[in-house]
């Protein structure tokens, strides 16, 4: 899609981002464990919020029925995680941080922190809740060439691990709950999908700024809020990938775009609301050949369909840019089904065309526009399932729903639960106000960290890189290994050509290059200058390194041991020898084509200017007899 297809598109951002701190109402340490130990089981209900509301969101999850079992784990779980005592003091240093990060976005301070409850009954939260507050409003970033507001930031701790969903329950992991989060809350001031990865990027660059954030997959998560005239706010939370936040963008504003074209298709049809309930026709499946169908029926289960008048074309149609009926199935598929078929689709699923005839007939359907959908479940799975199906494709009277959405691989998303209201927030009783004076803001004023463009400014005029390289290593939050790598060991350049040319190798190749910590990098920097192996290695010591070894076991799996002046120059000359045709031919013109077998030889274990001066003695030598 060009920029002009998206036409008033509108889209603001939710950022959250895992602080480097202990948790925030309790001393444990703030990272995950490998294993979770024990289980203590419970389910949550919805409560009624101060003006007597029940959410809508808690309302809609708690109507799946789920039980909810937490794993504790050492280190990382105490009584407060489980909701079996009462939270501590907010932890300073986090506090501190949301201040900070609030005075580099030149947003206003509250006076007084004030913890809210944010009700949340999925069951991430022990407690049914989150607590949350704000720290400040009305702040601005500068990105994609203008000021984009900043709404708020707030400070709130981080959910459970969902490990895995089984019989009806969830199994969390409470190694995650408490982490401190700060969340970052854009207007909606973006026009396109690349504007939004850029403003994301360059407020990921800012939190990595004050040098008090986790890194890795995980540690930071962006919520998008997108809308386009005719349609509706959506939200889609939780995308975990910089990358992919273009094609999330992009595939929301198709989807919403379909949507709408399906609401005017209705209307000049004059489709009303169906009102129609399912019927059994499991008689007329009985000998259906559809696997789905016959497991059901296998299962105890029914058939069941629902006439649908007016909505034939716009659930599966105009080469699948309507897709009424994958919005249908998204929202059937909540309550535990496997799915539904629908007119649309068929026949196809092992249902020929003769079982369709004869279910157009059991519905009466003889207008030109009818559909149909059906399910097989047990019967109430089924007749839930239906009762959602038709309520989402009523909802396409109005064009968009108001809803959450989960991201998935492809950078497409499904239905989540409905948009969340105002009636999930009330005051947490447990934990006091935190005032903040003017005397510590005037405080944090004069320290505030360096901005990227001064750390940017400061590595390329004090270590001679380019621009480019400078930009890339603020952006990876790797300045100060940097410095240190350059300062202690002179390998600027070569740190540099790391952390932008091979560290985006490996991302392409799927690789995380924050695994690597500060301490990885100084060793593996230390043991080019300490001559363990040659600069020409890196690249493979760092993948076997985020692959779990040590700097020592990829040195030894790659076979870096190092190796004598004398022991090369033996080695290349038996390169020169096998070549012996070449290099007459050649002569010092054959060392740039050599170099490649010989760094093949010598694997890492020379520097390739040293190669390359061995080689040229050696070509040397040869000629001379």
């Amino acid at each position: 899609m060009m920029a002009e297809d998206y036409g008033n598109m509108m889209c603001g951002i939710e950022i959250h981002q895992q602080l480097d701190t202990h948790k925030l109402f309790c001393n444990c340490r703030s990272c995950l464990s490998e294993e979770g130990h024990g289980g203590i089981y419970r389910r949550l209900r919805p409560t009624t919020s101060e003006m007597g509301e029940v959410d809508r969101a808690a309302l809609a999850q708690f109507k799946r029925g789920y039980g909810y079992c937490y794993e504790s784990c050492p280190g990382t779980t105490c009584l407060v995680e489980l909701d079996e005592e009462p939270p501590h003091e907010v932890n300073a240093e986090a506090m501190e941080t949301a201040l900070i990060f609030s005075e580099m976005l030149g947003a206003s301070i509250i006076d007084e922190v004030e913890f809210m409850r944010k009700i949340v009954v999925d069951g991430s939260n022990t407690s049914g809740f989150q607590r949350t507050s704000l720290i400040a409003v009305d702040g601005s970033v500068a990105a994609v060439g203008r000021r984009i507001g900043i709404l708020s930031v707030c400070l709130e701790e981080d959910a459970c691990r969902k490990i895995d969903t089984k019989d009806g329950v969830v199994t969390w992991r409470t190694d995650r709950l408490g982490i401190p989060l700060i969340e970052v809350a854009t207007a909606p001031d973006m026009k396109t999908p690349q504007e939004v990865m850029e403003v994301a990027q360059r407020i990921g660059t800012l939190l990595r700024a004050t040098k008090r954030v986790k890194r890795g997959i995980g540690t930071i998560r962006e919520d998008l809020n997108i809308s386009i005239p005719e349609g509706a706010r959506i939200e889609i939370k939780g995308v975990q990938e910089l990358r992919m936040l273009p094609d999330f963008v992009g595939n929301e504003v198709k989807r919403q775009q379909g949507l709408v074209r399906v609401k005017k298709i209705l209307a000049e049809r004059g489709t009303r609301v169906v009102t129609d309930t399912a019927i059994d026709v499991t008689d007329l499946f009985k000998d259906c050949g559809s696997k789905i169908i016959q497991g059901a029926l296998r299962d105890k289960g029914v058939v069941l369909a629902v006439k649908l008048s007016g909505f034939a074309g716009v659930m599966n149609g105009d080469n699948k840019t309507l897709r009424l009926g994958a919005e249908m199935a998204q929202y059937a598929r909540t309550v535990g089904v496997k799915g539904i078929f629908h007119s649309d689709e068929l026949p196809n699923y092992g249902i020929d065309q003769s079982y369709v005839d004869a279910l157009r007939r059991r519905l009466g359907m003889t207008e030109q526009f009818d559909a149909f959908v059906i399910c097989a479940a047990r019967e109430k799975k089924a007749r839930d399932a239906l009762v959602l199906a038709v309520r989402r494709a009523n909802m396409g009277l109005d064009g968009v729903p108001e809803e959450t959405r989960d991201p998935l691989p492809d950078g497409t998303t499904r239905y989540s639960r409905p948009l969340p209201g105002a009636a999930r927030m009330y005051p947490e009783t447990d934990v006091p106000p935190t005032v903040i004076t003017p005397q510590r803001l005037d405080r944090i004023k004069v320290h505030l960290p360096e901005f990227p463009e001064q750390i940017e400014a400061r590595l390329v005029k004090q270590y001679g890189i380019n621009a480019q390289q400078a930009a890339q290593i603020v952006r990876q939050s790797r300045d100060d290994v940097f410095c240190k790598i350059a300062d202690e060991f002179g390998l600027a350049s070569v740190a540099a050509t790391t952390f932008q040319g091979t560290f985006a190798e490996m991302e392409h190749e799927g690789l995380d290059t924050d695994l690597l910590t500060y301490d990885d990098l100084y060793q593996v920097f230390a043991g080019v200058r300490g001559g363990k192996f040659a600069k020409e290695a890196i690249p493979a010591v760092l993948r076997e390194m985020i692959g779990g070894s040590t700097l020592a076991a990829a040195v030894k799996k790659l076979g870096l041991s190092a190796v004598s002046d004398d022991d090369a120059a033996a080695a290349i000359a038996a390169i020169v020898r096998e070549r012996s045709g070449f290099v007459r031919s050649k002569g010092l013109g054959a060392v740039g084509p050599l170099m490649g077998p010989v760094m093949g030889a010598l694997r890492g274990k020379v520097d390739g200017k040293k190669a390359s001066d061995l080689l040229q003695q050696e070509i040397k030598k040869f000629l001379a007899h």
